[in-house]
């Protein structure tokens, strides 16, 4: 990269002077570069209007455009040596949302921890549920939304002042720690005292929670900074989580039921193993010089130019979180919806949905149907929409497109609403076939990650590079707030089913 050092004083004063800033195209104001028009050179982090030293000034050192970025980049960059760091990426991707599934898919654990001890009878064999039993589902969604979309939006707004190392690594080691408390549990006969664990295992929830959501916001917001394809890894790996939480549900079904402390500890322990390994990779990127290359950038960019020791009144480079919101709002708002509308039916409305022959005998039909037609096709149709969507980018810049398409995939809702179901009260079933119901579970999940990752590409592209953290952590929040939303719509679309 072309270094001050390589410029003559006078040279100096000419970069760091505000005198000749000129206002000649009011359009330009986020340009971070300038090109002097006799040269191919360009130096980056240079105020748009201040001219740039000549061929003779400059190293001798070629300069590209970083595709995804307002900014050039010097030709020196370190290489991802083996893909480590996208790699790592993308098991960061997994940890953002496969410890917390594990932890809600050992159900039957938390239903027998909760069962009603007074009676000397398995949990499964109780036709009545404990009143902790009915609320535990609730309650646990309650706090798990409340506590992450929370953090989601003070992170987006704070989470510049705090560290990247301390956003993720310090978090993934309170998730750990929470991992292990919650595995030595299982252990631990609880059933004298249920009233306290429950309210423990909920404190637990709320902490996972607000830990899960300040790394998730670091972690895209590092991404951010990052040429796209590790976004994509980002989003792909959090698809690729839900696969392994699908595949490892059916495996337990396949296996049969067995004991539910037995399960969940095999779920825990799974989990805690993917922290774990987080750590570890994470830690040994901070030190590859392709990792610290982007975030120094990161740094380079945030720092204010200093005219004889005074910041400048006209820098660039100062983060504004309205300016940010002014520039993203349409993206923010179409991830919100977007998941609104997939939350809003899924899993809630989906997994309602049986077989057209349940109930002749058949182990498809009446066993593997709903997780494989729902958790393993949902999961792997997300996973790949959002692995296309990195090889296919389009549309590239019109989020205004990409918001009629969000739009119009609110319309699987009254399709899904209208599925084979016995439950239903109130509407009629007019989608009886399994065929047309895995077409649209495919098309449903292929679009949800598809889009999904079209929108969390495009918004940081839409910033400024100094800006590109603090928009990657609201798209995140607006994704949290749509999860939120989806899961309110949930409970109204199952009551007037």
């Amino acid at each position: 990269m072309l270094k001050y050092d390589d410029i003559n004083d006078n040279d100096c004063s000419r970069l760091l002077s505000n005198e000749q800033l000129a206002d000649d195209d009011g359009d330009n104001e986020d340009v971070n570069f300038q090109q002097n028009e006799h040269t191919d050179f360009i130096l980056p982090f240079a105020p748009a209007t201040v001219p740039l030293p000549t061929e003779t000034q400059c190293n001798e050192e070629f300069l590209e455009r970083d595709k995804d970025s307002d900014i050039l980049l010097s030709t020196n960059i370190p290489a991802d040596v083996w893909n480590y760091t996208y790699f790592v990426f993308y098991l960061l991707g997994t940890a953002t949302m496969t410890p917390w599934n594990f932890f809600i898919t050992a159900e039957d654990y938390w239903m027998y921890k909760f069962r009603n001890v007074s009676l000397n009878v398995s949990h499964g064999d109780l036709e009545e549920l404990s009143p902790m039993q009915k609320s535990f589902a609730c309650y646990l969604t309650i706090t798990a939304s409340i506590s992450g979309t929370s953090f989601l939006i003070l992170n987006a707004i704070y989470g510049q002042r705090v560290s990247a190392r301390l956003k993720i690594l310090g978090t993934l080691c309170v998730i750990l720690v929470l991992f292990a408390v919650t595995t030595a549990f299982v252990e631990v006969n609880t059933d004298a005292w249920q009233e306290r664990f429950f309210a423990l295992t909920l404190f637990i929830v709320i902490i996972l929670n607000v830990c899960s959501a300040t790394m998730s916001g670091g972690v895209f917001g590092v991404a951010g900074l990052f040429p796209s394809e590790y976004m994509t890894a980002m989003v792909s790996g959090q698809a690729l989580g839900g696969i392994l939480t699908a595949l490892t549900f059916i495996i337990v079904l396949a296996l049969g039921a067995g004991d539910p402390t037995i399960t969940a500890f095999s779920f825990f322990i799974v989990g805690s193993v993917l922290i774990l390994l987080n750590i570890v990779c994470y830690a040994i990127m901070e030190n590859k010089p392709f990792f610290q290359y982007y975030l120094d950038v990161e740094e380079n960019i945030r720092a204010p130019y200093m005219v004889n020791g005074v910041i400048g009144e006209d820098t660039a480079v100062q983060l504004c979180v309205q300016t940010v919101l002014s520039k993203i709002y349409v993206h923010a708002v179409t991830v919100c919806i977007l998941f609104a509308t997939t939350l809003s039916v899924y899993p809630s409305i989906t997994i309602l949905v049986q077989s057209e022959s349940y109930g002749k005998g058949k182990a498809w039909n009446d066993i593997y149907f709903r997780p494989v037609a729902n958790y393993l096709l949902f999961n792997s149709g997300d996973y790949f929409g959002r692995v296309i969507a990195g090889m296919c980018e389009k549309p590239k810049k019109n989020a205004y497109t990409v918001l009629l398409m969000v739009i119009l995939r609110t319309f699987y809702i009254p399709l899904f609403l209208c599925c084979n179901s016995s439950s239903h009260n109130f509407l009629p079933v007019w989608i009886h076939s399994d065929s047309i119901f895995i077409v649209l579970m495919t098309t449903f999940a292929l679009s949800n990650g598809y889009l999904a990752n079209i929108l969390l590409i495009m918004a940081p592209r839409s910033v400024r590079r100094c800006e590109k953290e603090t928009a990657s952590s609201f798209m995140v929040a607006s994704l949290s707030c749509g999860l939120a939303l989806g899961s309110m719509l949930s409970m109204i679309l199952v009551q007037i089913l």
